[in-house]
């Protein structure tokens, strides 16, 4: 994570020990940096400047990561660091030491680190220690420091290190103990080999049980090595561990999903003929294999057959709960409401302890009101909150219950306090915007859904900040942002939060004002409704950015802040497992075809990360989407989900009003992207917009245009 708004946001004012340019090439882990510092420190040598140790810290920091130990070691010495960053220097020279040979050096740098040292620095600076006196033959020296090193951050090197300390002092069953959680939970890092090679030369030698190897084969197909995990229950399959009906078919199961994912359908079908011989919860799980694949495939007629047929031979599974929630799933995405509505009733009465049966009354209810059966679907919905009071499918239920009245004839005097009811319920909700909506239609003034705009308060930075915003300075921004974060964990009440995030928000630390916001800031910003709680959680992050981009593109800047806060919650560095990165969550494939399109050279995937030109794509991008949509929720929709999938929807369900349209988007993960987005953008009109109450949400579904941007 890197410490972003000081070189974005240019809004504290407080001079920066490096030029803009080098602080910038930092940030993006460019790799000119380290020479741009190293020239900034000559040349601040050659004129005497008060800035040689800030200078030398950075470029000494730099060479260390681009791998010239023995010249960052060197750097750093030149020039003592300024107050109070030390510790800092002390610890980044006794990685230097220690990387150019120098154990015991780097021990005693560790060891001056320590002295004063943050919270955040002294658990680095302690393993690091650790791992240095080990290295230097000195494993009584090492193990103290390394027993509370690996208890605070149980890391694979930390567990593995510990354990050569334990052999030294005789900790026979804590070294099995460490070697064997190497082994066992990080079977990728390179030591859990090591670990295993050091278990089988103990005496007596160690070795892996059954579900010890079915351990390791998981992890390695979680992290994406199927063909190591093929290779793990081979070598028990060898050890003649897998004996037994119960053992062959649950190794058959995990085979099948390891062959699965490295592209042999065929071989793992017959796996998973072996697994459905197992015993029933074997057997189960095999069969939801099945049937889940089926369902990604879209083949809907299969998949439902194939729940249905879960359901029925395992009832008392939890596959064979999935199976029935998901035939009835279907029996709703392929228009037979008739059928679902009776298919969740059934589910609800079979599987009263179910943790989705709160979500199949909704569905049910959904049914109903497909089916135009307003009493019933409101009867469905009020059995829903009356049931789960808590559940967060209260503002929909509620939303819907008003709707369902007023589709059914209901007068406004009637229905209107029901929608003004949930406007005041769930301010910050989709259905509070669908609320105002319905309120507008009857001829009534909606309530506000918060009073005041949020506020944004001047506060004495806490002093907590002060390191965090000395390491900025230096262009140290990992550890700023190690700072930050440590601090933010030491945070226990809502009066403490507020000043932090306030100070953050000045920083131009939009992302992590909103960390503390939602752990701390909660009740106080959306049951209190206080505007400096609102602050942090609806900022104009970027704001010359936005607006520069959004004027650019004839777009609306809410828009981009209302993707934004969905997509990345204000923070520059955020990466997805999809590789998708910065404020807007732009992949790099798709940063090169909007570069195309916009004349400019492609990106490197790292440039993704500065925020200026994150926001430039995504208003592009944002921009053609709404010239082919025409609709926000179109808009979010095919920014989630892709624009093929956006225009397949309007397509099968166009002709619904809005909120049912929303509510019959099949993917899970888009329907509440849809409509988290369409709240927020309705939010930030009317907290910073003139006039902003008259922004008014289209209920219809427009059809989008033929010819558009596809990717």
């Amino acid at each position: 994570m890197s410490w972003t708004g000081w070189v974005a946001g240019w809004v504290t004012g407080v001079a920066l020990g490096q030029s803009p340019a080098t602080l910038e090439a930092v940030r993006l882990h460019r790799p000119d940096a380290a020479a741009l510092a190293q020239a900034e420190l000559t040349a601040c040598e050659a004129k005497k400047c008060p800035d040689a140790g800030r200078l030398g810290l950075l470029a000494g920091t730099l060479v260390l990561s681009d791998g010239d130990a023995a010249l960052a070691r060197d750097l750093l010495a030149r020039h003592p660091a300024p107050p109070p960053l030390e510790a800092f220097q002390a610890f980044y020279l006794g990685q230097a030491r220690f990387y150019a040979g120098d154990p015991n050096g780097a021990a005693g740098d560790f060891e001056r680190a320590l002295e004063k040292a943050s919270p955040a620095l002294a658990v680095r600076a302690r393993a690091r220690l650790g791992e240095a006196l080990l290295e230097a033959h000195r494993p009584k020296d090492a193990a103290p420091v390394l027993e509370s090193a690996a208890a605070a951050q149980p890391t694979p090197e930390l567990l593995f290190q510990r354990a050569l300390t334990r052999t030294a002092t005789g900790n026979a069953a804590g070294l099995r103990a460490d070697l064997k959680a190497v082994a066992l939970r990080f079977p990728t890092h390179p030591y859990a080999e090591e670990a295993l090679e050091k278990l089988a030369a103990l005496k007596p030698a160690v070795k892996l049980t059954l579900p010890e190897h079915l351990q390791r084969a998981k992890g390695f197909l979680s992290a994406g090595a199927a063909t190591r995990a093929q290779e793990e229950l081979e070598t028990a399959e060898k050890r003649s561990l897998v004996k037994g009906a119960p053992a062959q078919a649950q190794v058959a199961l995990l085979r099948a999903q390891v062959l699965f994912a490295r592209g042999k359908p065929e071989e793992a079908e017959k796996a998973l003929a072996v697994a459905r011989k197992g015993p029933p919860a074997i057997a189960a799980e095999a069969a939801l294999v099945v049937a889940r694949r089926a369902l990604r495939s879209d083949d809907n007629a299969k998949a439902r057959a194939l729940m249905v047929a879960l359901d029925k031979a395992y009832p008392s599974q939890a596959a064979g709960e999935e199976g029935a929630f998901f035939a009835a799933w279907l029996d709703m995405q392929g228009g037979r409401f008739e059928d679902a509505a009776k298919s969740f009733a059934d589910y609800e009465k079979r599987y009263k302890s179910s943790r989705r049966r709160d979500e199949a009354m909704w569905f049910r209810a959904l049914a109903h009101l497909r089916l135009e059966q307003y009493p019933r679907a409101k009867q469905a919905l009020d059995e829903l909150v009356t049931a789960y009071p808590k559940t967060s499918l209260a503002p929909q239920a509620r939303y819907w219950m008003a709707r369902a009245d007023e589709l059914g004839g209901a007068k406004a005097a009637t229905v209107g306090p029901s929608y003004e009811a949930v406007i005041s319920a769930a301010p910050a909700s989709f259905y509070a915007l669908l609320a105002s909506e319905r309120l507008h239609e009857l001829g009534r003034t909606p309530p506000a859904a918060f009073p005041q705009p949020p506020k944004q308060l001047t506060l004495p930075r806490p002093p907590e900040l002060e390191l965090a915003v000395a390491l900025t300075r230096a262009g140290l921004f990992r550890d700023a942002a190690d700072e930050v974060q440590s601090r933010v964990s030491g945070l226990r009440s809502a009066d403490q939060a507020l000043p932090f995030a306030h100070a953050l928000l000045q920083l131009g630390e939009y992302g992590h004002a909103h960390i503390v916001a939602a752990r701390y800031l909660w009740g106080r910003a959306f049951g209190a409704k206080a505007p400096d709680a609102l602050a942090a959680f609806y900022p104009r992050a970027f704001s010359q950015a936005v607006e520069a981009e959004a004027t650019r593109q004839a777009l609306d800047p809410f828009l981009v802040w209302a993707i934004m806060r969905r997509e990345s919650a204000f923070r520059p560095e955020v990466m997805s497992a999809a590789d998708a990165r910065g404020l807007m969550q732009i992949i790099p494939p798709t940063a090169t075809e909007i570069a195309l399109k916009m004349s400019e050279p492609a990106p490197a995937p790292a440039d993704l990360f500065a925020p200026e030109r994150n926001i430039r794509y995504g208003a592009w991008y944002l921009a053609q989407l709404m010239k082919r949509f025409a609709h926000p929720a179109l808009a979010a929709a095919a920014y989630n989900a892709g624009p093929k999938a956006a225009v397949r929807w309007t397509q099968e369900r166009g002709t619904l009003p809005l909120d049912l349209f929303v509510e019959s988007i099949p993917y899970r993960e888009t329907r509440g992207y849809v409509k988290q987005v369409l709240a927020d953008l309705y939010l930030y009109h009317r907290f910073y917009e003139k006039d902003g109450t008259r922004a008014r949400l289209a209920m219809t579904v427009p059809p989008p245009a033929t010819d558009g941007v596809s990717f």
